[in-house]
C-alpha cells in the first residue's frame, strides 16, 4: 500500500536521493549541488518549499516538491518544481497519487492555477499530464540565470 504524504525531516536523505536519481534521468547527472543541509533548512525551516513522498512500507519511492508562486494575471498560483518516481516503481500509478494529491493541495488553497516544467523529449511524462486536461504551452521560453553562491 503506497501512501501519500508530507515529507518528515527523517526522508531529506531519501528525498535528495531521488533528486540526483532525476537529475540522471535528464541528463544532468552534475547539476545538483543541493545538500540535505539546505534542503531540510528551506522545507522545515525557511518554508520556502513543501515536499510529499510516495511511502511503501517505510521506504521513499517518489517524491513531489511545490511551492506557492503569483501570477500578475492571475494572482495566488502552485508551482510543481518536481515529481519523481523511481523508475522500477512507474507505471504502477505512483505518480498519479502524488499528482493527484499536489492538485488537491492547489484546490485546497484555492490557487488560481498549478504550473510546472516538462521536458519536451519526455513523452511518458507529456502523455501522462495530458490525461489531467493539462495545457502544455510550448510558445514560452523558459529564462533563468544561475548563481555559484
Amino acid at each position: 500500500m503506497i501512501l501519500i504524504r508530507e515529507a518528515k525531516p527523517k526522508d531529506i536523505s531519501a528525498v535528495l536521493r531521488l533528486i540526483r536519481e532525476l537529475a540522471d534521468f535528464e541528463r544532468e547527472p552534475k547539476a545538483v549541488v543541493n545538500t540535505e543541509s539546505e534542503l531540510h533548512q528551506h522545507i522545515f525551516k525557511d518554508k520556502i518549499c513543501n515536499a510529499i513522498v510516495a511511502d511503501d512500507n517505510n521506504e521513499i519511492i517518489g517524491f513531489a516538491l511545490y511551492y506557492n508562486s503569483y501570477s500578475t494575471w492571475k494572482g495566488k498560483c502552485l508551482y510543481l518544481e518536481d515529481l519523481y518516481v523511481q523508475e522500477a516503481r512507474r507505471k504502477h500509478g505512483v505518480g498519479a497519487l502524488l499528482f493527484e494529491k499536489i492538485i488537491s493541495i492547489a484546490e485546497y488553497q484555492k490557487v488560481r492555477r498549478l504550473e510546472w516544467l516538462v521536458l519536451d523529449w519526455n513523452q511518458p511524462a507529456i502523455q501522462f499530464y495530458k490525461k489531467y486536461g493539462a495545457n502544455l504551452d510550448n510558445s514560452w521560453l523558459n529564462g533563468k540565470i544561475e548563481f555559484n553562491n
